[in-house]
Protein backbone atom coordinates (compact mmCIF):
# COMPACT_ATOMS: atom_id res chain seq x y z
CA UNK A 1 0.00 0.00 0.00
CA UNK A 2 2.82 2.42 0.85
CA UNK A 3 4.34 1.83 -2.60
CA UNK A 4 1.04 2.96 -4.18
CA UNK A 5 1.01 6.12 -2.05
CA UNK A 6 4.56 7.00 -3.15
CA UNK A 7 3.53 6.60 -6.79
CA UNK A 8 0.74 9.13 -6.23
CA UNK A 9 3.11 11.58 -4.52
CA UNK A 10 5.64 11.30 -7.32
CA UNK A 11 3.22 12.25 -10.10
CA UNK A 12 4.23 15.31 -12.07
CA UNK A 13 1.96 18.31 -12.39
CA UNK A 14 1.06 17.25 -15.90
CA UNK A 15 0.24 13.71 -14.74
CA UNK A 16 -1.98 15.10 -12.00
CA UNK A 17 -3.83 17.32 -14.48
CA UNK A 18 -4.34 14.39 -16.87
CA UNK A 19 -5.49 12.20 -13.97
CA UNK A 20 -8.01 14.90 -13.02
CA UNK A 21 -9.34 14.98 -16.58
CA UNK A 22 -9.54 11.16 -16.52
CA UNK A 23 -11.72 11.31 -13.39
CA UNK A 24 -9.30 11.02 -10.45
CA UNK A 25 -11.23 12.85 -7.68
CA UNK A 26 -8.07 13.79 -5.74
CA UNK A 27 -5.63 14.77 -8.49
CA UNK A 28 -6.72 18.40 -8.90
CA UNK A 29 -6.71 18.99 -5.14
CA UNK A 30 -3.19 17.58 -4.94
CA UNK A 31 -2.06 19.81 -7.80
CA UNK A 32 -3.59 22.93 -6.24
CA UNK A 33 -2.18 22.15 -2.79
CA UNK A 34 1.27 21.71 -4.31
CA UNK A 35 1.21 25.24 -5.79
CA UNK A 36 -1.26 27.13 -3.60
CA UNK A 37 1.30 29.41 -1.93
CA UNK A 38 2.75 30.42 -5.28
CA UNK A 39 -0.69 30.98 -6.86
CA UNK A 40 -1.76 33.04 -3.83
CA UNK A 41 1.33 35.26 -4.19
CA UNK A 42 0.54 35.75 -7.90
CA UNK A 43 -3.03 36.72 -7.02
CA UNK A 44 -1.87 39.17 -4.33
CA UNK A 45 0.64 40.83 -6.66
CA UNK A 46 -1.90 41.14 -9.45
CA UNK A 47 -4.86 42.33 -7.37
CA UNK A 48 -5.51 45.56 -5.54
CA UNK A 49 -6.30 44.04 -2.19
CA UNK A 50 -6.61 40.78 -0.29
CA UNK A 51 -10.33 40.38 -1.01
CA UNK A 52 -9.84 40.82 -4.76
CA UNK A 53 -6.89 38.40 -4.63
CA UNK A 54 -8.94 35.76 -2.78
CA UNK A 55 -11.89 36.14 -5.14
CA UNK A 56 -9.63 36.15 -8.20
CA UNK A 57 -7.80 33.03 -7.04
CA UNK A 58 -11.10 31.26 -6.40
CA UNK A 59 -12.35 32.24 -9.87
CA UNK A 60 -9.06 31.04 -11.38
CA UNK A 61 -9.13 27.67 -9.65
CA UNK A 62 -12.71 27.06 -10.75
CA UNK A 63 -11.75 28.00 -14.32
CA UNK A 64 -8.67 25.75 -14.23
CA UNK A 65 -10.78 22.88 -12.89
CA UNK A 66 -13.25 23.30 -15.76
CA UNK A 67 -10.63 23.96 -18.47
CA UNK A 68 -8.22 21.17 -17.51
CA UNK A 69 -9.11 19.15 -20.60
CA UNK A 70 -8.00 22.12 -22.76
CA UNK A 71 -4.47 22.12 -21.31
CA UNK A 72 -1.86 21.70 -24.04
CA UNK A 73 1.43 20.18 -22.99
CA UNK A 74 3.45 22.88 -24.77
CA UNK A 75 3.83 24.80 -21.49
CA UNK A 76 4.38 23.92 -17.85
CA UNK A 77 1.26 23.40 -15.76
CA UNK A 78 2.44 26.15 -13.38
CA UNK A 79 2.72 28.59 -16.30
CA UNK A 80 -0.79 27.66 -17.39
CA UNK A 81 -2.10 28.16 -13.84
CA UNK A 82 -0.17 31.45 -13.50
CA UNK A 83 -1.84 32.83 -16.62
CA UNK A 84 -5.30 31.76 -15.43
CA UNK A 85 -4.76 33.41 -12.01
CA UNK A 86 -3.48 36.66 -13.53
CA UNK A 87 -6.35 36.82 -16.01
CA UNK A 88 -8.96 36.05 -13.34
CA UNK A 89 -7.57 38.76 -11.03
CA UNK A 90 -7.47 41.32 -13.84
CA UNK A 91 -11.04 40.43 -14.83
CA UNK A 92 -12.12 40.98 -11.22
CA UNK A 93 -10.35 44.37 -11.14
CA UNK A 94 -12.10 45.41 -14.37
CA UNK A 95 -15.48 44.35 -12.96
CA UNK A 96 -14.83 46.16 -9.69
CA UNK A 97 -13.65 49.34 -11.44
CA UNK A 98 -17.09 49.81 -12.90
CA UNK A 99 -18.56 49.69 -9.37
CA UNK A 100 -16.04 51.81 -7.43
CA UNK A 101 -17.49 55.13 -6.33
CA UNK A 102 -14.99 56.37 -3.74
CA UNK A 103 -11.74 57.67 -5.21
CA UNK A 104 -8.48 56.47 -3.67
CA UNK A 105 -6.39 59.12 -1.92
CA UNK A 106 -3.36 60.61 -3.65
CA UNK A 107 0.07 59.03 -3.15
CA UNK A 108 1.43 59.01 0.38
CA UNK A 109 4.28 61.39 1.11
CA UNK A 110 6.76 59.38 3.16
CA UNK A 111 9.35 62.15 3.57
CA UNK A 112 8.49 62.62 7.27
CA UNK A 113 8.45 58.89 8.09
CA UNK A 114 11.09 57.49 10.44
CA UNK A 115 13.07 54.92 8.40
CA UNK A 116 13.46 52.72 11.49
CA UNK A 117 9.68 52.64 11.92
CA UNK A 118 8.12 49.39 10.67
CA UNK A 119 4.96 51.25 9.72
CA UNK A 120 6.95 53.26 7.16
CA UNK A 121 7.91 49.97 5.47
CA UNK A 122 4.24 49.08 5.21
CA UNK A 123 3.48 52.57 3.87
CA UNK A 124 6.25 52.19 1.32
CA UNK A 125 4.85 48.85 0.24
CA UNK A 126 1.38 50.37 -0.11
CA UNK A 127 2.78 53.28 -2.15
CA UNK A 128 4.59 50.89 -4.47
CA UNK A 129 1.44 48.77 -4.81
CA UNK A 130 -0.62 51.83 -5.71
CA UNK A 131 2.00 52.93 -8.21
CA UNK A 132 1.98 49.48 -9.79
CA UNK A 133 -1.79 49.60 -10.15
CA UNK A 134 -1.57 53.01 -11.83
CA UNK A 135 0.17 51.36 -14.80
CA UNK A 136 -1.79 50.21 -17.82
CA UNK A 137 -2.70 46.53 -17.55
CA UNK A 138 -0.14 45.28 -20.08
CA UNK A 139 2.73 47.16 -18.43
CA UNK A 140 1.67 45.99 -14.96
CA UNK A 141 1.48 42.36 -16.08
CA UNK A 142 4.93 42.56 -17.70
CA UNK A 143 6.50 44.26 -14.64
CA UNK A 144 4.95 41.73 -12.25
CA UNK A 145 6.12 38.78 -14.35
CA UNK A 146 9.69 40.02 -14.95
CA UNK A 147 10.60 42.26 -12.01
CA UNK A 148 8.52 40.74 -9.22
CA UNK A 149 8.05 37.09 -10.17
CA UNK A 150 11.54 36.85 -11.69
CA UNK A 151 10.59 35.36 -15.05
CA UNK A 152 12.94 35.91 -17.97
CA UNK A 153 11.72 38.01 -20.90
CA UNK A 154 11.11 34.82 -22.91
CA UNK A 155 9.21 33.14 -20.06
CA UNK A 156 7.10 36.25 -19.44
CA UNK A 157 6.31 36.49 -23.15
CA UNK A 158 5.14 32.87 -23.15
CA UNK A 159 3.10 33.35 -19.95
CA UNK A 160 1.37 36.47 -21.20
CA UNK A 161 1.00 35.32 -24.79
CA UNK A 162 2.85 38.24 -26.40
CA UNK A 163 6.13 38.72 -28.26
CA UNK A 164 9.40 39.15 -26.34
CA UNK A 165 9.81 42.65 -27.80
CA UNK A 166 6.41 43.58 -26.39
CA UNK A 167 7.50 42.45 -22.91
CA UNK A 168 10.73 44.48 -23.21
CA UNK A 169 8.93 47.66 -24.29
CA UNK A 170 6.16 47.28 -21.69
CA UNK A 171 8.74 46.76 -18.94
CA UNK A 172 10.76 49.78 -20.09
CA UNK A 173 7.69 52.06 -20.27
CA UNK A 174 6.35 50.69 -16.97
CA UNK A 175 9.66 51.24 -15.18
CA UNK A 176 9.84 54.83 -16.45
CA UNK A 177 6.30 55.49 -15.23
CA UNK A 178 7.06 53.91 -11.83
CA UNK A 179 10.19 56.08 -11.53
CA UNK A 180 8.04 59.18 -12.16
CA UNK A 181 5.27 58.16 -9.76
CA UNK A 182 7.64 57.05 -7.00
CA UNK A 183 10.17 59.86 -7.50
CA UNK A 184 9.14 61.48 -4.22
CA UNK A 185 10.64 58.49 -2.39
CA UNK A 186 14.20 59.21 -3.61
CA UNK A 187 16.58 60.74 -1.06
CA UNK A 188 17.22 64.41 -1.79
CA UNK A 189 20.71 64.89 -0.36
CA UNK A 190 22.42 65.67 -3.71
CA UNK A 191 21.82 69.40 -3.41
Amino acid sequence: MAGGDNAVELRTDEQLLHAHVAGDPHAFTELVNRHLDYLWSVALRTSRDVEDAADGLQDALLAAHRMAADFRSDAKVTSWLHRIVVNACLDRIRRNNSRRTIPLPEWDDLSIADPADEISSVDLSVSIGRALHSLPEGQRRAIVAVDIEGYSIAEAAALLGVAEGTIKSRCARGRLRLAEVLGHLRPTHDS
